[in-house]
């Protein structure tokens, strides 16, 4: 037992060096890799654009390479003044702070100013403030072909719902309709005379888009003018809806769009979408790219449709990000999949499903926007080429699409980081026009119309040495320019003073050391008798006069030339400022010789080469000639231990003969560790106390070891190891008095409910009593049905249910019920004790495979113990949601064809391996089954501590012999584990099945048309049983008939207005090409069309199809 007290210095001395080696060699391979000296610069201007960090030595007596890093440059003997070095500069222009009493968006810095050489980079803090509640902008954008006939009317009554909606988001709003079809062109338009005039019945003349209502707070104008608008048409199933979008977001001043406000744009539609170059050759012919423009005569009508494309998605994206627009796309299910992509590239966007006539638009809205208030984004806009931005954050997470997650009504951080670029397409930046390396970035946040401008700059500036140059200088022997501190040698001259011509006859015995045979060493090229040493891998790797020098053949220290704290220049080390010796490997300061009290060496030697020379070194002495026991401290204790009892108290092993130590015993009444580095302790073995000492001096020569001992002992109180067996007996006695509490309560369970601690009144019961179902609305033949838990949730309780089929007919003489022996199949549902991926959903997954392989060898091995039983099939995995804590694990739903007669064994059997929490080796989660026969089905649900609600998965028995109206009865059985009561026993479901309104169906499955026709006509018919409103879908498709080529695609809606009962299919149909004519091509040409669709109670009668063939002439 001790307690010591460490000198950390040695340590530290030792992490420092460690520390230094590691610099030192990331240093050298830094060097290695200095681009400034690799890329052999030849003038000023040419090295500081190789790197941020390259800097220019003008000095004209420097020998060393001029293009380098500006601390080499300095080491190699540059002064500071004759160092060229271009800096990047930023600074804030205007910085007004943010007043949150404002209810606008704010941003601050408003401008900052920023110049950067090529691969610099610089970054700044931005504040952003959104109210809580800001000015909304609302315009609705709708598609006005033929199909949106209902949802118009909808939306006519839906004004004043609107404003309640726009007033319960904020008191100062607006709102504003348009509408659009497509472009007035074949074939995105019937361009006969009168369908020009009247597309439909009672309906508006074809357009590309209308500004309807300009954005307005008057809600009662608004209504009015949205009752005066009627639907019009077109031909093709896409729309024009993308020139509508970009008319809307840049005739700023005609929609009406206000600053500082919340612009959305709701586009709704139930079709796909024209985009750039499906106007250009696709469909309507050549024409020009779109300009971006506002295209709005003066009654709101886009007049530029027939002379320009269509509008790209990155277009859109831009133009609505610079606006400020927010798109909401409401779109109905047929037309969802196309726009859940599109909403995906806009940084804030939401998409809703549109039901069929428009009737949820208000909710569609309130749920978009909730989404899209918690969300910002951040644009740079107008960024130069030459530059890149990008935004963080510390606080808020950011969106797959770039938006961030925010708290509206407070000022939020960021962080923008602007780099300039080095290279772009392989050319150096500052070889791009001025346009492309300098601009104004314009930093826009959502809703904000003014932003933070940052005016950037790439520096691509020339040394200012290069425009002072000195022309035939004398200098340069009058045959070069002198610039930045060097000669620029005429074409035909050479040499550091351009005086050496390579025509003139060469002297090669000045360039022959004495003793020498070849010149230059062998290493270089003598010119006008001076040697040009030869480089090697770009650096120079010989020096000196006849280049006898190698720049690697200095001393090395561990390693490193010139301990890499010099260069080698002539044979010798030059070593930097602080260091000195032939391998620079002393440091010229005593910094690594001053000891624990600030002195050298602790007075006791002398600092040497950074290391300190002791006059009397030991064991026991550090690098700074100071006593430590760090070495040897346990052995240095134990060895004097007896000598301090028998010298302080007269104990221990040496009692009575303390002649043979030594030790200058110095009594203290206690230790202060700021006094010792380290102190022993021992326990004293005749008393039990603890007692503790110090050491000064070299222990190696006792005569000088002083020995401090502190004079009080540290001694334990009294006695009281009688109360240890009591607590043992004790605490043995209270285990055995709960064991035997649980014991009792779980083997009687109403003494269990009886207990202060458990729940009173606890009660699980359905959450409804009755559901109604409509079969046409019905989307799995599954309803899951709430059951819930009142009372204390602590506890863990299970409950037993059964479905009965066809209530309602009970009392009522059935068909006769299936033998005993009658195979039937039993659909059985498990947890399993193992958690749910989605790998498991795909059936070609190893993991699906082999999770199904397990479940069916251990179920069939269990089952086919029951006579009869067949092997299970059709093994499905899935997740069922609250279902308290085990939701997260896997439930198998699989089929076991079984007799009759076999369910009560199959239900035991069932129920027996979930109590025990497997099928021999497949491991299930226990309370937790589902047993389902052709007409009833029985279970088990299990509600954990702390779980209040639970679903049961109810079959719901769907057959196609159903009556009309049917009842299912849900009922809870009983509780068999836990302590609840029943409430509500029975839920009651009631299916009704609706009958069809009317049936269509084309008159016949097929007919014949001919190509001399143009035209085929394919009759539909409509038997009305209820009469009223009829609506089916009609799409055309090839079969040896090619669309383009012998028939012109066809889709449209026929609607049958009350009272009608006949409708025609027109597809145009085209002539022979030539290549069909001059090959006799004899093939008979066939197409399909399809009725898709049916609303409003219509459903397909008996020709869902037809097959027209067109006859050639």
């Amino acid at each position: 037992f001790r307690r010591k007290r460490m000198n950390v210095l040695p340590w530290a001395c030792a992490r420092l060096l460690l520390l230094s080696l590691l610099c030192a060699t990331s240093l050298c391979q830094w060097t290695k890799n200095n681009r400034c000296v690799l890329s052999r610069a030849k003038s000023c201007t040419e090295c500081i654009r190789v790197d941020k960090d390259c800097s220019f030595c003008t000095d004209e007596s420097f020998e060393e390479p001029r293009c380098d890093l500006r601390e080499n440059l300095v080491r190699s003997g540059c002064g500071e003044a004759s160092i060229v070095y271009t800096q990047g500069e930023m600074r804030t222009l205007k910085n007004s702070s943010i007043n949150t009493s404002l209810q606008r968006t704010q941003v601050s810095p408003q401008a900052m100013y920023m110049r950067l050489r090529a691969g610099e980079e610089m970054s700044f803090d931005m504040d952003v403030f959104q109210p809580k509640e800001s000015p909304v902008d609302l315009y609705i954008l709708m598609d006005f072909s033929y199909s949106m006939s209902d949802d118009l009317d909808n939306l006519k009554s839906m004004g004043h719902n609107l404003a309640d909606f726009l007033q319960a988001l904020t008191s100062n709003y607006t709102i504003g309709f348009g509408k659009f079809v497509d472009k007035v062109s074949s074939p995105q338009t019937d361009m006969r005379p009168e369908k020009l005039r009247e597309p439909w019945h009672n309906a508006d003349s074809p357009f590309s888009f209308k500004n309807v209502i300009r954005l307005t707070s008057n809600i009662n104008y608004f209504s009015q003018e949205l009752r005066k608008e009627r639907i019009s048409g077109n031909l093709d199933a896409p729309e024009g809806g993308f020139d509508a979008i970009l008319q809307t977001a840049v005739c700023k001043d005609k929609i009406g769009w206000r600053k500082d406000s919340t612009h959305l744009l709701v586009f709704s539609t139930e079709s796909a979408f024209h985009y750039e170059a499906d106007g250009t050759n696709v469909l309507a012919g050549i024409l020009a790219r779109n300009d971006e423009q506002c295209h709005l005569d003066s009654h709101g009508t886009y007049v530029y449709d027939t002379k320009q494309d269509y509008p790209s998605v990155p277009t859109l994206v831009r133009l609505l990000g610079q606006h400020n627009i927010i798109p909401i796309f409401a779109v109905t299910n047929h037309s969802y999949s196309y726009y859940e992509k599109l909403h995906k590239y806009f940084p804030i966007s939401e998409i809703g499903v549109l039901q069929e006539d428009s009737s949820n638009i208000v909710e569609l809205l309130r749920t978009a926007f909730e989404r899209i208030r918690s969300k910002m984004d951040i644009r740079a806009d107008f960024t130069p080429k030459a530059l890149k931005t990008e935004f963080t954050s510390p606080v808020f997470e950011k969106t797959e699409s770039g938006s961030f997650h925010i708290t509206r009504g407070k000022v939020s951080k960021f962080h923008m980081h602007v780099k300039a670029l080095e290279y772009i397409g392989g050319q150096h930046v500052c070889s791009l026009p001025e346009k492309d390396r300098n601009g104004v970035i314009h930093v826009k946040p959502t809703s904000l119309s003014d932003s933070l401008t940052v005016s950037t700059a790439v520096i691509c500036d020339v040394c200012p040495c290069e425009q002072q140059q000195e022309l035939d200088s004398p200098k340069c022997s009058f045959h070069g320019n002198f610039v930045c501190g060097q000669c620029i040698c005429h074409p035909g001259w050479r040499g550091d003073t351009c005086d050496c011509s390579p025509a003139s006859s060469p002297n090669n015995e000045a360039c022959i050391r004495p003793g020498d045979v070849e010149p230059c060493s062998g290493r270089g090229e003598c010119l006008c008798g001076r040697c040009q040493c030869y480089p090697e891998d770009q650096t120079l790797r010989f020096d000196g006069a006849f280049c006898e020098f190698d720049v690697l053949q200095c001393p090395r220290t561990s390693g490193f030339l010139c301990n890499d704290r010099g260069r080698c220049s002539r044979g010798a080390c030059v070593c930097e400022s602080g260091w000195e010796g032939p391998g620079c490997e002393c440091p010229k300061s005593n910094d690594t010789c001053i000891d624990s009290r600030g002195g050298i060496c602790n007075n006791h030697g002398r600092c040497e080469c950074g290391r300190c020379i002791c006059d009397m070194a030991s064991l026991y002495t550090s690098s700074t000639c100071e006593i430590s026991y760090s070495l040897g401290f346990q052995a240095v204790c134990e060895s004097i231990r007896d000598c301090v009892r028998c010298q302080t108290w007269g104990t221990g092993n040496l009692k009575g003969n303390c002649s043979s130590c030594q030790l200058q015993i110095q009594m203290v009444e206690e230790l202060k560790k700021e006094d010792a580095g380290e102190y022993c302790s021992f326990q004293d073995e005749d008393d039990d106390c603890t007692y503790h000492y110090t050491l000064e001096g070299d222990p190696s020569v006792l005569p000088n070891t002083t020995v401090r001992v502190q004079k009080n002992k540290e001694c334990p109180p009294g006695s009281f190891l009688w109360l240890i067996p009591l607590l043992i007996f004790l605490i043995l006695l209270l285990g055995l008095l709960l064991l035997l509490c649980w014991k009792f309560c779980a083997c009687c369970k109403a003494c269990l409910a009886l207990l202060p601690c458990c729940a009173r009144g606890r009660t699980v019961g359905f959450k409804e009593d009755h559901y109604m179902l409509r079969h046409s609305l019905m989307s799995s033949d599954h309803l899951d049905t709430p059951l819930v838990r009142s009372g204390s949730l602590k506890g863990r309780d299970t409950v037993r249910w059964k479905i009965h089929n066809n209530v309602h007919k009970q009392g009522v003489t059935s068909p006769a019920a299936p033998s005993p022996k009658d195979l039937i199949p039993y659909g059985l549902s498990l947890r399993l004790a193992r958690l749910f991926t989605q790998n498991l959903v795909k059936p070609d997954t190893r993991e699906n495979e082999q999770l199904r392989k397990e479940v069916e060898e251990n179920l069939n091995d269990v089952f086919k113990h029951i006579p009869g039983c067949h092997k299970v099939q059709q093994t499905k995995f899935r997740l069922q949601p609250n279902s308290g804590k085990r939701q997260e694990y896997t439930i198998v739903d699989t089929v076991l064809t079984a007799p009759y007669s076999a369910k009560p064994d199959i239900i035991k059997v069932v129920e027996k391996h979930v109590s025990h929490e497997a099928f021999n080796d497949l491991k299930v989660a226990p309370g937790y089954y589902t047993v389902t026969s052709d007409q009833d089905a029985q279970g088990m649900v299990e509600f954990q501590e702390g779980v209040e609600l639970v679903d049961v998965r109810v079959p719901l028995f769907i057959r196609d012999d159903d009556d009309d109206e049917k009842q299912l009865q849900v009922e809870a059985i009983e509780v068999p584990n836990g302590i609840a009561k029943i409430g509500r026993r029975v839920v009651n479901i009631t299916i009704i099945k609706e009958q069809a309104s009317s049936l269509i169906t084309f008159l016949q499955p097929a007919s014949s048309h001919s190509r001399f026709d143009k035209l085929a006509k394919i009759p539909v018919l409509r038997e009305i049983i209820d009469n009223g409103k009829s609506q089916v879908t009609y799409r055309t498709r090839d079969l040896t008939a090619k669309n383009g080529r012998d028939y012109i695609f066809t889709e449209g809606e026929l609607v049958f207005q009350p009272g009608e009962t006949r409708k025609e299919v027109q597809v145009p149909l085209l002539e022979l090409t030539e290549i069909d004519t001059l090959l006799n091509n004899c093939q008979l040409k066939q197409f399909a069309i399809d009725l898709l669709h049916p609303k409003y109670g219509a459903k397909i009668g008996r020709y869902p199809q037809t097959t027209v063939t067109i006859a050639d002439p």
